[in-house]
């Protein structure tokens, strides 16, 4: 992959796309990006609003609206585009025409010559992570999704503001999928180098005593029912998961070899085959260098297993 051109093709204009397109701009984080939608108008459309933002940012981002051929060349394939749930519709229903849209996306840009990474963002997206690999029949590590990051970046602020500690120094995961079997490995939350469960041991030392028992259960049930309060309140969630998209995207075309929550195939990692979950991984130009392994205790795998099991569930129901 060429990291100097550092050229994204983003497919699907909707408020998700967008927001990572705004993101990505205002980032300076590629060259060149390329807007696809079925709706040609509107992608020349949000190309035409971005660039006439470009004289009040530090980027000099070619931006424009294109056809599939268009992906031959890119570094990376971002895949926003999908349907949205009917009224009374079946998650399988909805899974199976989202199925059928992924393929006549997925195909052409296979078809134009396209040798980068394919990054998904469509929910449910560990399951259009793994048709994504399906269609395309690259390797597993070229194709990930969006995965648990954004969940992991509102864990680490929710105990940030608990604890009034930077999120930025706060380390802990959100894994499994990126759903309603998410779980916290609470074993492997830090502040610094300093384990969570720990500060419930040291009550009264600088306000910490407040992340114990409850408070961890609530932050947990909190991060995992975010994108429902958000959807109430304004109907759909968007920034949080462009700049999630973002910051992947970052790592890819850096090289940076940077941890973060994708999702991923698991090859015999966690005991776990054939699934494509929300695990912790180093990511570079070549998309998924490896998954970080990290030292669950046994509650926590089966947390994973379980979550897991969920997804192969949704997958092989869809492949009927």
């Amino acid at each position: 992959m060429r990291t100097d051109k550092r050229k994204v093709a983003l497919i699907g204009t909707g408020m998700v796309g967008m927001s990572y397109a705004y993101s990505m701009l205002n980032q300076n984080i590629c060259n060149e990006l390329v807007l696809i939608d079925i709706n040609r108008k509107r992608a020349e459309g949000e190309a035409m609003d971005l660039n006439h933002g470009l004289a009040f940012s530090a980027s000099n981002m070619k931006i424009y609206a294109g056809e599939y051929k268009d992906t031959s060349d890119a570094d990376i394939a971002v895949i926003c585009a999908g349907v949205a749930q009917k009224p009374g519709e079946s998650r399988l229903n909805l899974l199976k025409r989202n199925a059928a849209v992924f393929k006549s996306i997925v195909d052409p840009i296979t078809e134009s010559g396209f040798n980068g990474i394919f990054l998904v963002a469509t929910n449910p997206v560990d399951i259009m992570t793994r048709i994504t690999y399906s269609l395309s029949g690259f390797n597993p590590r070229r194709v990930l999704g969006s995965g648990t990051a954004l969940d992991t970046a509102r864990l680490r602020y929710l105990l940030g503001e608990s604890l009034s500690v930077d999120p930025r120094n706060v380390h802990a995961y959100v894994m499994g999928e990126h759903g309603d079997s998410e779980f916290v490995p609470w074993s492997q939350a830090m502040i610094a180098t300093k384990p969570i469960l720990s500060l419930c041991d040291e009550q009264g030392e600088g306000g910490m005593e407040v992340i114990c028992g409850e408070e961890l259960k609530r932050i947990e049930e909190e991060v995992r029912g975010a994108a429902y309060q958000i959807i109430e309140a304004k109907s759909a969630t968007y920034y949080g998961i462009g700049m999630a998209l973002s910051r992947i995207t970052r790592a890819i075309l850096g090289d940076e070899n940077s941890v973060l929550t994708v999702s991923a195939m698991l090859r015999g990692e966690y005991g776990q085959n054939d699934v494509y979950a929300g695990v912790p991984c180093i990511i570079n130009k070549n998309g998924i260098f490896r998954v970080l392994p990290l030292d669950l205790n046994e509650e926590e795998k089966k947390r994973l297993g379980e979550s897991c099991d969920t997804l192969r569930a949704s997958f092989d129901e869809l492949e009927k």
